[in-house]
């Protein structure tokens, strides 16, 4: 049985290595996120292009995901690396501190406006929450606050507020110049971070495109005032990220769960691709297994209906990348086996805006009524395997086209799997023949077993798919 749910793992200095590469490829990954809050944009170009190259020598299509640093706001450093700030303590942020002076009573900020954004009362959350301060007054660039929650501190750690509300822009100057070395790289999805409207995703859409890039833009939910506008965030995006680390600190802990539902509800509600992300396998960061709240992590946002689940320092810094991507696809394959995660009501009671749209819809439901074993679907764009993807099933669905752009963009749609497949005809008889001979090539299919093909009467023209056909291997199709 294939994997239906996507693994993306992100590329770090434990994958640089050619054989561990090669690893992660045959462990099963399937898009590779690169940070770019780490490294030089050589860096970044470098990896991305190794990636192609050794996929290509197995065999596979590997998504490239591009992931900007956002407004991350930080504290600068301390002289001696750290501090150990107690219960009751006054700490001090402070936008006019030197980035290298803080001491044991203050230290400076990376985003000079917050004094700006703060008041008294306030609560801010630093090192995802571990060190939690309460704002006790703000006087000119300083920020006074009592540590409520003590601890280490240590360089560079991210400040949030309670509840969010800071007003940093979510394109920086430096995500501007970096959106252009993900055109460069050619990029295949651009993760834009903290986005509190439609209109950010709008902006990083168009330097995108001014730049030459085509690859699908994916929103980072992890401001709590985007949850109030999320509806208009998902629609502006091709995809949505759940990044559990910021949200979390700012909503709560307890809140996220339900949240993460809803989000992974509301995207494939709304025909969007929809990731889970952070501390998926943390543990195994430094271990070769999983512990038992990861496996039950990962499983439960498969049978949520997640796309993608994701790895970050498990695979960019840990000990064990190619045996988190094992593990995690372990987990993923025994959840997609439950009842939960191959049934679905998406869309029954609903009207459909296009032909391709409404071919899809068909498909699925006659598939998942027709003992079918497989579903072909000719495409140009990929949309159509899309909308294929939101409804839940255990049937493959073979996103066949020639165009090597769409073929990395649907690595990432839950149960789709790239083929390249170029139309050399306008038989349609000898096209349908081509397209089974391709699944049965593949060992996808046998004689006697119902495939459906999905293609255009128009083959070659964007969102012209307006023909299902069902046939039987082995029978002249």
């Amino acid at each position: 049985m294939q994997r239906r749910t996507k693994i993306v793992a992100t590329l770090g200095p434990a994958t640089d290595d050619p054989k561990i590469l090669d690893k992660i490829i045959e462990a099963g990954v399937d898009v590779v996120r690169i940070n770019f809050s780490h490294g030089t944009p050589e860096e970044h170009l470098e990896r991305a292009e190794r990636l192609r190259n050794r996929a290509r020598a197995h065999g596979r299509q590997v998504g490239v995901l591009a992931d900007l640093q956002g407004p991350k706001i930080r504290i600068d450093q301390f002289r001696n690396g750290q501090v150990t700030l107690a219960e009751g303590d006054t700490f001090i942020l402070d936008a006019a501190c030197g980035p290298q002076d803080g001491d044991q009573e203050r230290v400076g900020i990376t985003y000079k406006q917050l004094p700006d954004d703060l008041s008294r009362g306030d609560t801010l959350l630093l090192d995802d929450g571990r060190i939690v301060l309460w704002v006790d007054q703000v006087e000119g660039q300083q920020i006074i606050c009592r540590v409520v929650v003590g601890g280490d501190l240590k360089d560079r750690k991210g400040i949030n507020r309670q509840g969010g509300g800071l007003s940093a822009p979510a394109l920086t100057e430096k995500d501007r110049h970096d959106i252009k070395l993900a055109a460069r790289m050619q990029a295949d999805y651009l993760a834009v971070s903290f986005p509190r409207t439609a209109d950010d995703m709008d902006q990083a859409r168009a330097l995108l495109h001014a730049a030459g890039g085509r690859g699908g833009l994916v929103a980072k939910i992890e401001r709590a005032e985007a949850l109030d506008v999320v509806d208009e965030i998902i629609a502006a995006s091709d995809a949505i990220m759940i990044a559990r680390g910021d949200l979390g600190v700012e909503i709560g802990d307890a809140a996220l769960p339900p949240v993460q539902k809803r989000l992974i509800t509301r995207a494939r509600d709304m025909n969007r691709v929809v990731i889970t992300a952070t501390q998926m396998m943390e543990s195994m960061i430094e271990n070769q297994i999983p512990t038992r709240a990861e496996v039950f992590d990962v499983a439960n946002s498969v049978l949520d209906g997640t796309d993608a689940v994701m790895l970050s320092a498990e695979t960019a810094a840990g000990k064990y990348p190619d045996k988190a991507i094992a593990a995690m696809d372990r987990v993923c394959r025994e959840a997609e086996k439950q009842r939960e995660a191959t049934t679905s009501a998406h869309r029954i009671h609903s009207e459909f805006t296009h032909i391709d749209e409404a071919i899809a819809m068909a498909s699925m439901y006659t598939a998942n009524h027709l003992n079918v074993k497989a579903i072909a679907s000719l495409t140009e764009s990929g949309s159509t395997p899309l909308w294929m993807s939101r409804i839940s099933s255990g049937i493959p669905i073979y996103a066949m086209t020639r165009h090597v752009d769409t073929r990395r963009k649907v690595t990432l749609f839950r149960g789709v799997y790239p083929v390249s497949f170029d139309v050399t005809t306008a038989d349609h008889v000898q096209v349908n023949r081509e397209a089974i001979d391709e699944l049965l090539r593949r060992g996808a299919v046998r004689d006697g077993d119902l495939v459906i093909i999905t293609k255009g009467d128009l083959m070659g023209v964007h969102g012209g798919t307006n023909a299902i056909k069902i046939v039987k291997v082995g029978e002249l199709v």
